[in-house]
């Protein structure tokens, strides 16, 4: 199902969100423990709010 409310999270936010750096979230991206960013351009990267907040969801407690 799609969520037209979604929104993309930078940087920042997604460290924040997590609690996890980004070579960390890259890390656990690689095998398959992180939601996977969206590469907008060459230098902008995003995810998706609504995978950071069920990753959170799943996962929060054992950061």
């Amino acid at each position: 199902m799609v969520n037209f409310n979604d929104r993309f999270v930078r940087e920042e936010e997604c460290k924040h969100i997590s609690g996890l750096s980004r070579a960390t979230r890259h890390r656990w991206h690689k095998i398959g423990k992180f939601p996977a960013p969206i590469r907008i351009n060459g230098s902008v990267t995003v995810w998706k709010h609504s995978e950071l907040m069920q990753w959170v969801d799943q996962n929060g407690a054992q950061v």
